[in-house]
């Protein structure tokens, strides 16, 4: 398509008229892929006589095609743009971003960004030279302009990946110094050197942001750079041309100069100028940044804040900074002497009026207080925030000088309560006593554990906070709420004043204004969690949910939900009257956010936040009605479109909250609906799409589903389930691309299809176990070995005859149970099992083993007995010592309890070489020991990084979950000497040639397990009388 008709078209797509807009982007697509479409594109985009609105639709097509098509996301993509278009476009691009005006250099810079991640160096080598000639030319801004793309690239890369910023920086840094050196000296500057200064500053912060170039370990480099960024910090921003309007204000270009400046001597300080550091070349770096360059940012640093002191203007930003310096230099001895000379006035004359209520605040609290409230909440805000910034510097200055600080502030502040006191109504100073209120609860811990505050507190409240509970002005209501919330855990020694403070703050959830009912709701969690006596709560619960449901159909703040939780979480069953109406509500507000969320399409939303915590919330309602199944069926049809839509592309970012929900009520449920059910194939779908990371939480529902409504899933045949199931394993297991333990959740579900399904899935066997033993060949963590081992283990317990023929064909039995010895015998150095860990796997090996002794001699010849016989023996003993020791724990007993079987040489002493439960030798109470060194081991692991080594991060199936499975009903020691009595009735030839192969400790071992398997008897039996009686009686 040529020029001219390229731009007719690019008119056409902004036409009012809907269907020439459908018709033009019909063109744009269809030629889209055309050689030198990209190439006329930028023609038009850079053509000054093309009509602006046209330039524009140009420009935005031009970079959605660039960020789709020119690095392609698939490794064996096709190549849409041709090597001769992208030399075009590379060539021109960089002539004309700095000539096209803002609006269209935008989106070039956009695509550059693509380009240069896709292409530099490797396909782009020259950019540097064409960058390092036009810094020496009239091209200053353009050079500027792509070298600020180009170190943005490296700014978060380390170790090897950072290497081309060393050319870079080596090639252009010498060029940069002599263009700020020019700029600086400039007499009443126009607002573009702004502009140069700013970008030159930006290229600075990316190349040094994770470590400093080795060139600027130069000192005489180093302190050119520094002169030039003292001269710019120091130097007063010109008054003339500012902006009238404070949004404006903040961003105009002098004022992002001294921002960026603040912002690199911070990072040079905070990360660089550290004395701890452990890199010789970096400390010798930091002692020379401490000694000539710490102390006069400083300097600097406090007379920029003594501007706002005096009435003048700092934006909010440069303020947050500057204090974010201050604080990192109150632990420096060196640092913190500088400071004290002025910190007085630090202190009382600037900090502190930054924590007071103001004018700004008052506006917005006014006119937007939607607005005020989430700017109080939200963590973005707090980091650019000046008055965070000065809580942190207080709170820090407390902490880390408390000796010469605490009272001298905690004076200051009974002070302004004193003068607030006595003055009359209209003199009182609300907003001082409102920084004054925020003061005390941003001190609350050190004042918590400090005397002689720590015996005041309770007073300091009665005093100074709840009056204002029915203060005229709203702020301090809100203060009031907030400061009690921080301090509701503290000893009340009158009651009567905590329950003054719990019924203030809910009576603030109907305040008129509506930053006092978040407040409110927000102290409400503190005391809730801090009650005592839950009759404080429970006759206002009813209204109490009431106002909060208001208070959430009017913001949507995840801590409202948080709040929320608390409650459900102390109330727990006492829940169920509200469980349908609390779910119904959340679901509601649910909705709610989510449509926000969409329209603001903003990551960080507080939409979406409040969103995960609705679901969330909705999980712990389900969790504290989970022993009352009938509530379930009333909330499904509530959560049912929840579950449906957010289990498709539409429910990415709560994915993980709707799976859990899904769990609950497929768990709790009494039994499983159809319309349950038809979540099924939008989970496979997900998983096949999507949503592999989330395969161990959808491992969850698909084990209920199994499970709970194994009929269901036998017979249904549209859709079949059983089939459905196999495509998703038999696609995931073989697959190389994944590794091992992406794949942890396939064979766990394989093992839940034979456990449940004894006797009906004869001909999934076969099928199973062939991608099963396919994967094992190639399987190299330790764990997912255990767990296809046991998926083989659980096709022998499903039906041993079956399963062994099928190995036979397949020609593996040899392999595989050679294997499946070699794991159970593997020690690590401590001498603890390397294998099959947990409870489960040792029980599943056992069972698998088990049922292998109940063939006929035909099937399993004499030698292959002996070794079954033998390793099922010393799994049992081990599988025996786990139980018992787990049960040790749980109850916390003493170590000279009743220790189940664990020897010492010395009572082993009538000869007979087993004791009266299980026949161990002077080994196994080694092993007794190492299976406690194993759960110290396992403990301390949990409190470290995971290691690949010891991969046993099984959180679904740990043995302290409990998780239901067919085989918790089967005891396997009853198991294997019922085995064993059967053969002794069918053959007992065979069980007397087999109990002369094993050697004395062996034959101790039987004795022991057939001893131990009676009591077990003895010990269900009772059990289930006790249940039997419990139910009767109940």
């Amino acid at each position: 398509m040529d020029l001219p008709s390229l731009a007719i078209i690019l008119q056409a797509a902004l036409s009012p008229n809907p269907d020439q807009i459908k018709a033009a982007e019909e063109s744009l697509n269809q030629f889209q892929y055309t050689p030198q479409h990209l190439v006329r594109l930028l023609q038009i985009i850079v053509d000054g006589n093309c009509d602006m609105a046209v330039r524009q639709v140009a420009s935005i097509h031009f970079k959605n095609f660039i960020a789709k098509n020119w690095s392609p996301h698939e490794p064996d993509g096709q190549q849409k743009i041709s090597q001769s278009d992208k030399e075009m476009v590379r060539d021109n691009i960089l002539v004309y971003v700095a000539q096209v005006p803002p609006l269209l250099r935008a989106q070039l810079g956009e695509c550059l960004k693509t380009i240069v991640h896709a292409d530099y160096p490797e396909q782009w080598p020259r950019l540097l030279d064409w960058v390092k000639h036009n810094l020496q030319d009239q091209q200053v801004y353009g050079a500027l302009f792509v070298l600020r793309i180009l170190s943005r690239k490296y700014e978060f890369k380390s170790d090897e990946e950072r290497t081309p910023v060393h050319r870079i920086v080596e090639e252009t840094f010498p060029h940069l110094l002599s263009i700020f050196n020019r700029l600086v000296q400039i007499v009443n500057p126009p607002l573009e050197v702004a502009e140069l200064i700013k970008l030159i500053c930006k290229i600075f912060w990316s190349s040094i942001y994770l470590e400093i170039p080795k060139q600027l370990f130069d000192p005489n480099v180093f302190n050119s750079w520094m002169i030039l960024f003292l001269n710019v910090l120091e130097r007063p921003v010109p008054l003339e041309g500012q902006p009238a309007d404070p949004e404006l204000r903040k961003s105009w270009g002098w004022w992002k100069v001294k921002k960026w400046t603040v912002h690199i001597l911070n990072r040079l300080y905070t990360r660089f100028g550290d004395l701890k550091l452990q890199n010789p070349e970096n400390r010798a770096f930091a002692q020379m940044f401490q000694k000539n360059f710490a102390g006069k940012i400083l300097e600097c640093h406090l007379n920029l804040l003594n501007v706002i002191r005096m009435g003048g203007y700092l934006p909010d930003r440069v303020i947050n900074l500057i204090l974010q310096y201050l604080s990192n230099s109150i632990s420096k001895m060196s640092m913190y002497q500088l400071l004290q000379p002025r910190l007085d006035v630090l202190l009382f004359e600037i900090v502190f009026p930054l924590m007071c209520f103001n004018d700004n605040d008052q506006k917005l609290w006014d006119e937007d207080p939607h607005e005020y409230v989430r700017k109080g909440y939200d963590i973005i805000e707090d980091l650019y925030s000046p008055r965070t910034a000065a809580m942190d510097f207080v709170s820090e200055l407390v902490r880390k000088r408390a000796k010469e600080n605490l009272h001298k502030f905690i004076q200051f502040i009974v002070e302004i309560f004193k003068r607030y006191d006595e003055a009359s109504l209209e003199y009182k100073a609300y907003r001082q006593k409102d920084g004054a209120l925020l003061a005390i609860g941003a001190l609350c811990d050190k004042l918590k554990q400090t005397e002689p505050y720590k015996s005041e507190l309770e007073h300091m409240l009665v005093q100074h906070v709840f009056p204002e509970f029915s203060s005229p002005v709203g702020h301090l209501r809100a203060k009031a709420a907030w400061v009690a919330g921080q301090y509701a855990h503290i000893n009340f020694s009158d009651q009567n004043n905590f329950r003054k403070a719990l019924h203030s703050v809910v009576s603030g959830l109907r305040d008129p204004e509506l930053p006092v009912r978040v407040d409110s709701v927000f102290a409400l969690r503190s005391f809730v969690e801090a009650c005592k006596d839950l009759n404080e709560i429970r006759p206002i619960l009813p209204q109490l949910l009431d106002e909060f449901f208001k208070l959430m159909n009017e913001v949507e703040n995840e801590d409202l939900v948080f709040t929320l939780e608390t409650i459900v979480d102390k109330f727990g069953e006492e829940m169920a009257p509200y469980a349908l109406g609390l779910c119904q509500n959340l679901a509601a507000a649910f909705w709610r956010c989510m449509n926000t969320a969409e329209a603001d399409d903003e990551a960080d939303d507080p939409g979406a936040l409040a969103a995960v915590g609705c679901l969330r919330a909705i999980s712990t309602i389900l969790e504290s009605v989970s022993r009352l199944p009938h509530l379930f069926v009333q909330i499904e049809p509530t959560l049912l479109p929840i579950m449906r839509r957010m289990l498709t592309t539409d429910g990415q970012e709560v994915f993980e909250e709707v799976l859990e929900i899904v769990s609950y009520m497929t768990f709790f449920s009494p039994t499983i609906s159809l319309e349950m059910w038809s979540l099924w194939p939008l989970m496979m779908e997900a998983l096949a799409d999507w949503a592999i990371d989330f395969f161990p939480n959808i491992l969850v529902p698909l084990d209920n589903y199994i499970s709970r409504s194994t009929a269901h899933f036998l017979t249904c045949k549209d859709p079949d389930y059983q089939q459905s199931l196999w495509n998703m394993i038999s696609t995931i297991m073989p697959d190389r691309n994944m590794e091992d333990n992406d794949i942890e959740p396939a064979p766990k579900l394989i093992e839940v299809v034979f456990q449940n399904c004894r006797g009906q899935v004869d001909q999934w066997v076969e099928p199973y176990l062939r991608i099963t033993v396919e994967r094992l060949r190639r399987a190299e963590k330790p764990y997912l070995k255990c767990l296809l081992i046991q998926v083989i283990a659980d096709a022998l317990y499903y039906n041993a005859t079956l399963t062994l023929s099928i190995l036979h064909k397949l020609g593996v039995a040899t392999e595989i149970f050679g294997l499946w010895f070699q794991m159970l015998q593997q020690v690590k150095k401590s001498g603890v099992r390397a294998n099959f860990k947990r409870e489960h796997d040792k029980k599943v090996c056992c069972l698998g083993l088990t049922s292998l002794l109940a063939l006929p001699a035909d099937q399993l010849p004499g030698e292959a007995l002996g070794r079954i016989f033998r390793a099922t023996l010393d799994l049992l003993v081990a599988y025996k010592d786990q139980v018992a020791e787990a049960a040790k724990e749980e109850e916390a007993e003493d170590d000279d309890d009743d220790m189940d079987g664990f020897q010492t040489d010395d009572e082993d002493e009538d000869g007979d070489g087993s004791d009266k439960e299980m026949g161990f030798d002077a080994e196994d109470g080694d092993e007794a020991d190492s299976i406690r060194l194993q759960k110290l081991a396992a403990q301390a692991k949990d409190l470290r990084p995971n290691d690949d080594d010891d991969d046993d991060s099984d959180n679904d199936y740990s043995d302290d979950e409990e998780l239901q499975s067919p085989i918790d009903e089967v005891d396997p020691f009853i198991f294997f000497v019922d085995t064993v009595k059967a053969m002794q009735a069918s053959d007992p030839l065979r069980l007397q040639n087999l109990t002369q192969t094993l050697d004395f400790h062996y034959q101790a071992l039987a004795n022991g397990v057939a001893q131990h398997a009676e009591q077990r008897r003895v010990e269900i039996e009772k059990e289930k009388m006790e249940k039997a009686s419990a139910g009767g009686a109940s």
